[in-house]
Order: C-alpha cells, then sequence, then structure tokens
C-alpha cells in the first residue's frame, strides 16, 4: 500500500519554450509572455494593453532563471543558489521550492522527475 512520492528537490526545471527571455544589463533576466487568446485580444483593442507582457526579474530570480537548464534539479539549483549568495539568501531551500512553485504555476517553467 506503499505509494512512492517523488521528492520535490528531487525534480528536473525545464524552461517553457514558449516563453522568449532576454538577459540585460547587470545580468537582469526579462522574460516575454506573449498574451494570447480572446480575452487578451479584447483587452489588447479595448484598453491598449499591449501583446507581450515583460516581466522582471530580481536578482535572486534572474540567478535561478539562468540556471534552469533542463539537467539541474531543484535542489542542485539551491546548491548554486546558497553559493553565490551565502547567508543573503537563507533560508535557501523553502524560498526556492516557493519560487519554483510559482513559477511553475504561471507555466513559466517544467518539472520532470530525474
Amino acid at each position: 500500500m506503499s505509494r512512492k512520492e517523488t521528492n520535490f528537490l528531487d525534480l528536473i526545471v525545464t524552461r517553457n519554450p514558449d516563453y522568449a527571455w532576454e538577459e540585460g544589463d547587470g545580468g537582469a533576466v526579462t522574460v516575454h509572455v506573449r498574451n494570447r487568446g480572446f480575452y487578451n485580444w479584447l483587452a489588447q483593442k479595448a484598453f491598449r494593453r499591449p501583446p507581450v507582457s515583460r516581466i522582471a526579474l530580481d536578482e535572486y530570480g534572474s540567478f535561478v532563471w539562468r540556471q534552469i537548464n533542463g539537467e539541474r534539479s531543484v535542489f542542485e539549483i539551491s546548491k548554486l543558489l546558497s553559493n553565490r549568495f551565502g547567508e543573503e539568501a537563507e533560508p535557501v531551500i523553502g524560498r526556492l521550492v516557493e519560487y519554483v512553485r510559482i513559477l511553475y504555476r504561471n507555466r513559466f517553467i517544467g518539472l520532470k522527475k530525474s
């Protein structure tokens, strides 16, 4: 009756190929999200909403985004984050897990078993 569950830290993180991104001055990452669908089209026509939203990531988010290569697990990224930012990023794992969940819920990334 044991159900084998996957440890979240063992999941491999992949970027969503539908979202373009660019790295600006100082390493800041901006993710470009195309606003598609009927309601987005309506908002673009009626309220002059842009067809592409640009999501600017902060220093920590930009670092994490650059580490996502489709081969690293959440745990491996947490170690890189800890090495880069040290005590500033503590508690690393808790913060990173929540950030990865937010990215996943918003479909910026995918998660797969290793």
